[in-house]
Order: C-alpha cells, then sequence, then structure tokens
C-alpha cells in the first residue's frame, strides 16, 4: 500500500469506568462533508465532536465565520498536512462573539494573507476585500475614512496595481456593517482561501495553516481568552485527537 494513502479511521483503545477495555472509531480529518463519523470528518465536524453537539459541519460552538474558514482551509490544504491542523481544533470550541469586529478582523487577516501571493485576477478582488474591511473598521471605531491598520497598509503596498484599481472601484460606493457581515466577509474569506491554494508560493500549505491559527489566535484576544496554546489539556483526548493509542 501506498506510505502516503491515510486511513479514513483509527481506532483509540482506552478503558470504560466500568474497567473494561472499550474501542472507539474516530475518524480522520478529509475534504468535505460527512454524514457521520465513519465516514470521516472535517475541521468543524470534529470541533461538534469535542463540542458534544450534534454531528455538523457547522456546529454553534464556533463563530460563523471562523468556521467558514477552518472548513475552507480544511478542504484547500493538502492532504498530507491536513493532519497538522487536528492541533487546532480545541481551540475554536466555544470561540464565538456578536461582536462585528470579529467578523472584520477574520476577513481583513484574510484578504491581506492572500492578497499578496494571488493571482492578479484574485487581488483585485482581495484588495477591495481589504478596503472594505478598514472601511467598516473606520466606522465601528470612529476613525478618519482614509486611516489603515498596519495590516491593510502593509498588504495594499505589496500590489500597488490592485490597491490602485480597487481604489477606483471602492470610490463612492457604500458598505453597511451588517452588509459586510452578511456579504462581503464571507467572501473575502472565501477568496483569500482559492488564492493562497493556488498561489505560486514554496509553500502554500504552510500559509493556510497559519493563516487560520493566527485567526484562531485574533478570535481569542479579542474575546479575552488565552492566546497561544492550541493543545489539548486531557492526555487521552490530545491522543484521540492524534491518532494515537491512549
Amino acid at each position: 500500500m501506498d506510505s502516503r494513502r491515510r486511513a479514513e479511521h483509527y481506532e483509540v483503545s482506552s478503558m470504560s469506568p466500568h474497567g473494561a477495555d472499550t474501542t472507539v472509531v474516530l475518524p480522520m480529518l478529509s475534504r468535505g462533508k460527512h454524514r457521520n463519523a465513519r465516514k470521516g470528518a472535517c475541521f468543524m465536524e470534529f470541533a461538534s465532536y469535542l463540542a458534544g453537539e450534534r454531528w455538523s459541519d457547522h456546529p454553534e460552538c464556533t463563530h460563523p465565520l471562523l468556521a467558514s474558514l477552518a472548513r475552507q482551509v480544511n478542504d484547500a490544504i493538502s492532504d498530507e498536512r491536513r493532519s497538522d491542523l487536528v492541533a487546532l481544533i480545541p481551540s475554536v470550541v466555544g470561540l464565538s462573539s456578536d461582536d462585528p469586529h470579529v467578523d472584520v478582523h477574520i476577513a481583513l487577516r484574510a484578504a491581506s494573507t492572500g492578497l499578496p501571493i494571488a493571482a492578479a485576477e484574485r487581488q483585485r478582488v482581495l484588495a477591495v476585500a481589504v478596503l472594505s474591511a478598514e472601511q467598516v473598521l473606520s466606522m465601528l471605531d470612529g476613525r478618519g475614512p482614509q486611516e489603515l491598520s498596519d495590516r491593510g497598509r502593509w498588504a495594499l503596498e505589496q500590489a500597488p496595481h490592485a490597491a490602485s484599481w480597487a481604489r477606483e472601484f471602492a470610490d463612492g460606493q457604500e458598505i453597511t456593517i451588517n452588509g459586510f457581515r452578511r456579504n462581503a466577509a464571507p467572501t473575502s474569506v472565501r477568496c483569500a482561501v482559492q488564492g493562497i491554494a493556488q498561489a505560486c508560493v514554496d509553500n502554500p500549505d504552510a500559509v493556510l495553516y497559519d493563516l487560520l491559527a493566527e485567526t484562531i489566535d485574533d478570535c481569542l484576544r479579542m474575546t479575552g481568552r488565552a492566546v497561544g496554546h492550541h493543545v489539548v489539556d486531557d492526555p487521552r483526548l490530545t491522543a484521540e485527537l492524534a491518532g494515537l493509542p491512549s
């Protein structure tokens, strides 16, 4: 058998409270949506399992836009690197907020990560996404309309032609906070992940992984939770997630 092929499931043996040896079958991460754990699991389906929710790739335990980013990174990253995402899954359980800043910063990080490396035709879309996110931030924070965050300014400087086109395109167009959250933010995330996955760079997988990890850290920071500890405290659960015997 080709050593690069991954099993769709792995078995974890553990002792039940009554002392009996039990075997739990857990899925390996794979692309797409799965009807149940026996068919495999994506990042967010595994999160629903950890949260104790009904099996779903749209669990209630995670901010919807962050969950969308996680699903798309799960699908876009290579089979060889997808298992690296496992360590990030516990961090998204319970990570949600109604604060519109969260949506804006998720979209802004995604667009500003993809803009410098995406193909030219996609750069225009991502430059518009950066400017839209910055405009909403200006409304939320009461800053001047021409003021940009360091992240947004840096990203636009990496693609000056796309930035110039986007400024002309966006001139005079109005955007609402609710409209951004409903339409522009999900589009920004989708285009960014696609642009990164198809970019002519040495290691797009690493960029995708870092995008998701850093976005999770952003959300942890904005919601007042500990940042940078993408691990599971329960040793047996750690073994389950890693596919190792507990």
